[in-house]
Order: C-alpha cells, then sequence, then structure tokens
C-alpha cells in the first residue's frame, strides 16, 4: 500500500494526486507541489488515504511544502496578473480592491495576445491566460477547428512578456468549462462548478433514459451531449435488465398480450392485449411468456430499432455530439 493525497488548481478542476512524504497534510490547506509545468499552487481536496501501488498509472511527484505566507502572497499576485475574478471568488482580503486595480493588467495581458493572433492571421480564440506559480511559463489556452502553426506568435510573446509561453489548445468541453454559463436546468454549469474530470458521453444514454434524440434537446452550451446523461445511466442500466424489452409477448392475469412501453424508473410496462385494450402494469405483475430479439443497437426488441426512423441529417448531428 502506498500513501496519497489528492491536490486541484483550479476550482472544479481535475484532482491530481502527489506523495504527502512526511508532512502533516490534512484536507482543504494549500500546498506547492512539483508537476510537469514546474512548480504549482494547489489545494488539498483529498486527505491523505492509501492504496495499492499497481494502482497508480504512474509514479507519484512529491508535495515539495505546504503554502507559506510567502507562497499565498505569490499566488495571490500571478493571479492578478491573469484574471481579477479569481481573486474575487477565493474571497482573499482586499480582493475587491485588487480586482479593480489589476483589471486594465489582466485586460491587456489578454488584449495583446488576441492583437497578435490577429496580425498573424491565425483562426483561434482566446479563452483564458494564467502564469505557473513559479512564474517561469504563460499559458494562454484557445480553440480552434484545425491545427495552428503558432510559432512566430509565441516568439513575439515571448518578447513581450519576458519568459516562456505556452499556447495551449482545448476542446468545446474544456472552453464551457473555463468561460461558465449556465445550464438549460437553470444552475450553473457541472464542469464549471463541481465537475473535475469529462466522462465520455454517448447517444444510447440518453435511448436507454427514452429522451428525445433532438439534437438542440440533449446538448449543453458547448454543443456537446449534456454530462448530465452520464449521472443516472447506471441506475437506469440496471432498472432496465429487471423489465422485459418492448416486444415481449407477456402474461398478465390469465390474460396474454405484447409490451410496447416501460418505465424502467418506476418499474411499469404497458401491455397491449390481444382484444386491444391497454394496460399499464407493473413488473412483478408480469410473466415474460417469450423474448423477440433486440435490434443491432440493443436497445429495441422485435428485430427493428424504434431509432431507424431517424433522418440521416439528424444522425449525423448526434454523431458529432458525442466528439
Amino acid at each position: 500500500m502506498i500513501k496519497i493525497v489528492g491536490v486541484r488548481f483550479k476550482n472544479a478542476g481535475k484532482i491530481y494526486y502527489f506523495d504527502p512524504v512526511d508532512f502533516e497534510i490534512e484536507k482543504n490547506i494549500d500546498v506547492v507541489v512539483e508537476t510537469a509545468r514546474g512548480l504549482e499552487y494547489g489545494k488539498i481536496v483529498v486527505g491523505p488515504k492509501e492504496i495499492e501501488e499497481e494502482k497508480l498509472i504512474s509514479p507519484l511527484k512529491p508535495i515539495i511544502r505546504i503554502a507559506t505566507e510567502e507562497d499565498k502572497a505569490i499566488y495571490a499576485e500571478n493571479k492578478e496578473k491573469e484574471s481579477p475574478t479569481v481573486l474575487i471568488l477565493m474571497g482573499m482580503p482586499g480582493s475587491y480592491i485588487v480586482a479593480r486595480e489589476n483589471k486594465e493588467k489582466a485586460k491587456e495581458t489578454f488584449e495583446i495576445c488576441q492583437q497578435k493572433i490577429k496580425e498573424h492571421g491565425l483562426t483561434m480564440f482566446l479563452i483564458d491566460c494564467e502564469y505557473t506559480f513559479d512564474r517561469n511559463k504563460l499559458i494562454f489556452y484557445f480553440t480552434a477547428e484545425g491545427r495552428i502553426d503558432f510559432r512566430e506568435l509565441v516568439k513575439d510573446l515571448a518578447s513581450i512578456f519576458k519568459t516562456r509561453i505556452e499556447l495551449r489548445q482545448i476542446g468545446v468541453r474544456d472552453e464551457a468549462k473555463s468561460i461558465g454559463g449556465l445550464g438549460t436546468c437553470g444552475r450553473k454549469l457541472c464542469c464549471s462548478s463541481w465537475l473535475g474530470d469529462f466522462q465520455p458521453v454517448s447517444i444510447k444514454m440518453a435511448k436507454d433514459q427514452s429522451l428525445s434524440l433532438n439534437p438542440t434537446k440533449i446538448s449543453g452550451i458547448c454543443g456537446r451531449l449534456f454530462c448530465c446523461l452520464k449521472y443516472e445511466h447506471d441506475v437506469y442500466v440496471e432498472a432496465i435488465e429487471k423489465m422485459p424489452v418492448v416486444g415481449s409477448v407477456v402474461k398478465v392475469e390469465n390474460q396474454k398480450g405484447k409490451v410496447i412501453e416501460i418505465n424502467p424508473l418506476l418499474e411499469q410496462i404497458k401491455i397491449e392485449f390481444n382484444d386491444k385494450t391497454i394496460k399499464t402494469c407493473l413488473a412483478e405483475e408480469v410473466k415474460v411468456l417469450h423474448v423477440p430479439k433486440k435490434c443491432e443497437n440493443g436497445c429495441c426488441g422485435g428485430g427493428k430499432c424504434k431509432h431507424d426512423d431517424i433522418d440521416s441529417e439528424t444522425l449525423k448531428e448526434l454523431r458529432k455530439l458525442e466528439d
């Protein structure tokens, strides 16, 4: 067994694991750690715990030190140069005053990069910028349709800011996470408020939950499938396994019929009987006599998928949402 702690560098960011060494580490304390980018400042979000060494994907890097007052001051100064809103969200002393004073600095850094992008004629959209804790690197995040040759841009920015420059291309999900906003539910976006890692989301999850396959109704502001489709999917899968598939021949109170609809969460089955009457029954009241062959997608009975009538253009749009 090996002891680890979890560190997060951004609000709602991914959790990275480190070796606590001999420090007395507790949850919610600030630390300085070594990463591939250099020294970084983060917060302990997962207290010390032991895991099997075989579960580690790569060797652990150590905690360098528990953050000192000097470290906290450096971190605050770095954030002032990047984005004043960060200080406000952190609730740091005098943050509103600092935010006002440094708003122009943050805006200037961003605008200089935008201006240089325009001068070089690059088709890229600048999202955010940040310094590493040791100030050895200034990182700009951007989105673009394809690959961008920004070598000349990097040279220009390095001569202006007198530090190492890194331009990092991010996806549309990461863009939404960085910018933030409100979802269709009216709440803050999961990705920008608490979700650490993005999990793969597929159209099958929407099918299993009997949601409309209208692209505009199951996609977020990032233009991809809702992350929340993943949250309850395991529950739906477990519930669906206990239910007969649509098209099954069943028997209820000595009457035979065919399943035309199921509600996995309520464990209810809608049955059309031989006399054409339709009744909703509980799953425990139903005895399955014959299970039809499932469709190629594994979601419908009777061999034919009820989603096959989706036109090719809509299907193409749905596939894009999974990227």
